[in-house]
């Protein structure tokens, strides 16, 4: 520690930001996704109607044992992000329950939550990558749209983005 008061100053004034660590869902982390991502659907909706999101309660059974996919962005040992990877066939995964909270928006989060999804989805092989998001959800439909996702079909409620991997471009997809 040091006695002059305007190093110490200088060092708050220029700290890095807090990391971002995306990794695998965890059962431990069931009860801190669940509510993040409840929290960010009674945001858009002004109400949560839990029976509509049954796979939120056990998420391991849900995804994870069915052979897919579930992300979380940590924070400092907080659960910020969140992010589902579905294996619809052999080259499509599409992405599901994307949720970043509210107070770390626009910090990198869902960025990486798309990165660590693209890189599954690539590790399997797939070509495509979907999401489905609902129109009037503006902020959603301008971050895909900087991750490369385009409209490609719709149905009564949401839009039908998709993104194609380029597996050519990225020898990280064929780790073993």
């Amino acid at each position: 520690m040091s006695d002059d008061p305007g190093r110490a100053n200088l060092a708050d004034a220029v700290a890095e930001p807090h990391a971002i660590l995306v990794r695998p869902f965890r059962t431990a982390d069931q009860a801190e996704a669940r509510a993040l991502v409840l929290a960010g659907l009674g945001e858009h909706f002004g109400f949560i109607d839990e029976t509509l999101n049954p796979d939120l309660e056990d998420i391991d059974a849900s995804y994870i044992r069915r052979g897919d996919e579930f992300f979380v962005a940590d924070v400092d040992g907080r659960i910020t992000g969140t992010a589902g990877l579905i294996f619809e066939s052999a080259d499509v995964a599409r992405i599901v329950r994307m949720s970043v909270d509210a107070g770390h928006r626009r910090s990198g989060i869902a960025s990486a939550l798309v990165a660590a999804c693209k890189a599954a989805a690539g590790r399997r092989r797939a070509t495509e990558l979907h999401v489905y998001t609902e129109p009037h959800w503006h902020d959603a439909m301008a971050f895909y749209a900087s991750q490369g996702f385009v409209a490609y079909g719709r149905d009564s409620i949401d839009i039908h983005l998709r993104l194609l991997l380029d597996k050519t471009s990225n020898s990280s997809y064929y780790f073993s």
